[in-house]
């Protein structure tokens, strides 16, 4: 069951390619950028972003693709080969949910971390941009990940010219799920300072697992992988569109005292990003 977990942790960390790299960054800090997160004294979002991004993917490692194989073989001894073609759309939907609520689950670690250190009370502001910090050091470790493979395989800026959008789907795909696993992870960090912590884990690990399930639809040929890129670009700007609104358009948007960053001993804070006495 753990027999893919290690060369699969391995090759993340293969192939680097500095330009794969920088263009992940970049994606990145575009989305991150919306949430307008402090730019000075708050340098342990630092620290979230790198937990985040080593967290989950240990738990995509050694958690999730373990689940997701046990599942495989389980549902492999109930259905012949033939059934779960048929029926992939339907029978694929308990590992999809592996994938959403272990990865949410992992980013939420140190968004927690932060929480309790805080003496469980954060403004709903700083819980958005901690939830945001935590999906961008996934989801530009992931991205970055992915880059590399696309350079490792020979891809040039040479195949533009001739295969047009189909030659950027992968930085395409990439941008997106950029853009989704920070919206995501900032819903989640907006519950757990609004004290509803579990419920926004379930929503942010369902949408996880929406985004996901296109995978599915494309596996099953019920869609063409055009249509998948198209459809992960509509539930990442879904996603951060609640996300943003949460940011600036919520019922929380009054000045705070700095309360979070004292209890943390970090110092003087932003009254943004605290919450009142």
């Amino acid at each position: 069951m753990f027999s893919q977990s290690l060369p699969f942790f391995v090759n993340w960390f293969s192939n680097p390619n500095f330009l794969a790299m920088g263009i992940a960054i970049v994606f990145g800090l575009f989305w991150y950028a919306l949430y307008k997160p402090p730019l000075r004294d708050y340098s342990f979002l630092l620290g979230v972003m790198a937990a985040s991004a080593m967290l989950t993917l240990l738990a995509v490692a050694f958690i999730q693709i373990p689940l997701q194989t046990l599942t495989g073989q389980l549902l492999g001894m109930a259905f012949d080969q033939t059934t779960l073609m048929k029926w992939l759309f339907f029978l694929g939907v308990p590992q999809i949910l592996l994938s959403g609520f272990v990865q949410e689950g992992a980013k939420m670690v140190p968004m927690v971390f932060m929480w309790q250190r805080s003496e469980r009370y954060i403004s709903p502001i700083l819980g958005i941009v901690l939830g945001a910090a935590a999906g961008l050091g996934f989801g530009v470790f992931e991205a970055m990940w992915a880059h590399n493979q696309v350079f490792a395989s020979g891809w040039t800026w040479a195949f533009v010219e001739t295969g047009g959008f189909q030659a950027i789907l992968p930085f395409w795909e990439r941008f997106f799920a950029i853009g989704a696993h920070v919206a995501f992870s900032a819903i989640a960090g907006y519950g757990l300072a609004k004290d509803r912590g579990w419920l926004f884990f379930v929503i942010a690990a369902g949408l996880h697992s929406l985004l996901n399930y296109t995978v599915v639809l494309l596996q099953a040929q019920l869609i063409g992988a055009t249509t998948v890129e198209i459809l992960v670009a509509v539930v990442a700007l879904g996603a951060t569109a609640w996300a943003l609104f949460l940011r600036y358009g919520g019922d929380d948007q009054a000045p705070w005292s700095s309360g979070f960053r004292k209890r943390l001993h970090l110092g003087k804070e932003p009254s943004e990003y605290a919450k009142p006495r």
